[in-house]
């Protein structure tokens, strides 16, 4: 279940940057450099070319582009919540950390920043800061299925069954044509041998217009 929590924080740490293909961004990283060679305060030129930097899986170089941001302007909040993004995937958990820290202050009602301060909470084993973390993200977003299938994620990594799956249930109250929600509570269900109860609820979810194929591992195991 780790890796749906990582899935959902990844998914949002990453959905505005936009498609390009390897070679465009080879050749946006060229006119990038170029246009700095010109104008080498613009922050947003910068910003672009750490952005570059990152979909070429340039981390030190996207790394290097943030610091000279920051230190120009300390309160850039693009440059704080990318830099974090860039720490977590060097695995720098500590770093990353103080990132989002000084971003929240900032921006205290950001989604993805929060859910990325619980991750990397996570990662440093912070298991009641991650759980506090998850609350209040809850607690902010309330009508948010992402901000439960989270927390819901990270109490089944810990085996919490119970609560896990009222999480389960509020996210897929919320977003009922989720599949990975469904098979998620299935899931805990079936690890229960409480096949009857899977059943019921993938079928519920069918019914729903789920689409069956979505769901037919987790049929299969309920036989």
């Amino acid at each position: 279940m780790h890796r749906q929590l990582l899935f959902f924080i990844s998914l949002l740490l990453v959905s505005g940057l936009s498609a390009q293909t390897r070679q465009e961004w080879r050749d946006s990283l060229e006119v990038l450099t170029a246009k700095i060679g010109k104008d080498p305060n613009n922050l947003n030129l910068h910003l672009l070319k750490a952005e570059t930097n990152i979909n070429l899986e340039q981390w030190d170089y996207a790394l290097a582009e943030y610091g000279k941001i920051l230190h120009a302007d300390e309160k850039n909040l693009a440059a704080l919540y990318f830099r974090a993004y860039v720490h977590m995937q060097q695995k720098h958990y500590d770093l990353a950390r103080v990132d989002y820290e000084s971003f929240l202050l900032l921006e205290p009602e950001h989604f993805e920043a929060r859910l990325g301060l619980a991750h990397v909470l996570q990662k440093l084993g912070r298991k009641t800061e991650t759980t506090d973390e998850l609350n209040r993200l809850i607690q902010m977003f309330p009508d948010s299925a992402d901000a439960y299938a989270a927390r819901a994620a990270y109490e089944t990594e810990l085996k919490q069954y119970d609560i896990a799956l009222y999480d389960w249930d509020e996210a897929i109250r919320r977003k009922p044509l989720n599949s990975g929600f469904v098979v998620s509570k299935a899931d805990i269900l079936i690890k229960l041998y409480r096949m009857d109860e899977a059943r019921k609820e993938l079928n519920a979810a069918i019914k729903r217009g789920v689409p069956r194929y979505a769901l037919k591992e987790w049929l299969d195991k309920c036989k």
